[in-house]
């Protein structure tokens, strides 16, 4: 299997990850305020980066990868922070736990509100932008060094005969 096989199969990964997360977030009408709007842009760098993958890979366009794919992860792990939060403060608001959500550990109220036990953010919601960042951090892996390697290779075996 060659590096450019395996670049262009992650980033057809990547593609469809984003395809469904944003079919996701469109279901959800998730643009009703500024903060909704960050997994829209994480969405749209991550489309970048799948089409940068598609390019004649070079150090400065890995380089770039890269930097989105952080970009997004960061933007992801402050979307889980943010659904957990969110559910957290709904705990004291729900009335199936009237008077007992006070009275629960720390841990439990923030098990409850990762679970979603209470309120109704998805706390895993953001981590498809993880996934998708990290399919595309990987496919900067796939080709790196390897073109050098490959044709080493090749003209190794073709002395050999």
């Amino acid at each position: 299997m060659s590096a450019t096989f395996m670049r262009r199969a992650l980033a057809a990964l990547t593609a469809i990850a984003v395809l469904g997360a944003a079919f996701e977030l469109f279901a959800e009408r998730h643009w009703r305020s500024p903060q909704q709007l960050v997994p829209w842009a994480a969405l749209a760098l991550l489309a970048v980066a799948v089409v940068l993958l598609l390019l004649k890979e070079s150090r400065g366009l890995t380089r770039t990868i890269r930097v989105i794919a952080g970009a997004v992860l960061l933007a992801s792990a402050i979307g889980v922070y943010a659904h957990v939060s969110a559910n957290f403060t709904m705990g004291s608001f729900d009335e199936s736990l009237d008077g007992t959500w006070a009275g629960m550990s720390v841990v439990s109220q923030y098990w409850y509100a990762l679970t979603k036990a209470v309120g109704d953010a998805p706390p895993l919601a953001p981590g498809m932008l993880a996934q998708a960042a990290l399919l595309v951090l990987l496919a900067t892996f796939a080709g790196s060094g390897t073109a050098a390697t490959e044709s080493r290779h090749r003209r190794a075996m073709a002395d050999a005969d």
